[in-house]
């Protein structure tokens, strides 16, 4: 199953580039479970005037770019609080039943459109806290890799 990280604002920090670069190299090892292959896609800040014009401009490109996708999940501070677990046994779930690709949307600074949300599969937390779009994306590649070694029963994961 092919999984695309898709993200509204490049990164510009070098620590947090080389941690997302980091997690998806590791994660080519994942062919032997069924995951993969794997990419991340950027996309510039809209810039238009009103928050709710550049939401709903994000909306369209970030879908755009997951077209065909099987499964959105559309990071959102109100979506669901998953444990590393739960949510490699939510991944390991979708492989099972078929799906071909998966795309995980991170909206700009203003969140997401509600075209968006209405299209998602999933919506997903990384938790109650606020956290930068770099490090956001670098903990959610961390977690799609934690999820593979979980699938896979490698040590890694030790809970």
């Amino acid at each position: 199953m092919r999984i695309t990280i898709i993200g509204v604002g490049r990164l510009k920090d070098d620590a947090e580039r080389r941690l997302v670069d980091r997690y998806l190299e590791r994660l080519k090892g994942a062919r032997n479970i069924g995951l993969g292959p794997f990419a991340e896609k950027e996309l510039p800040e809209a810039r238009q005037p009103a928050a709710s014009e550049r939401q709903s401009f994000e909306a369209q490109r970030l879908l755009k770019l997951a077209e065909g996708a099987d499964s959105v999940i559309a990071l959102d501070e109100l979506g669901k609080s998953l444990t590393s677990d739960d949510f490699a046994k939510w991944i390991g779930a979708e492989r099972d039943r078929g799906a071909k690709h998966m795309a995980f949307l991170l909206g700009g600074p203003d969140g997401h459109g509600a075209q968006v949300l209405a299209a998602a599969t999933l919506r997903l937390s990384l938790g109650a806290m606020t956290l930068p779009h770099g490090l956001a994306r670098a903990l959610l590649a961390e977690q799609i890799y934690r999820a593979s070694t979980i699938l896979a029963g490698h040590p890694y994961h030790r809970s």
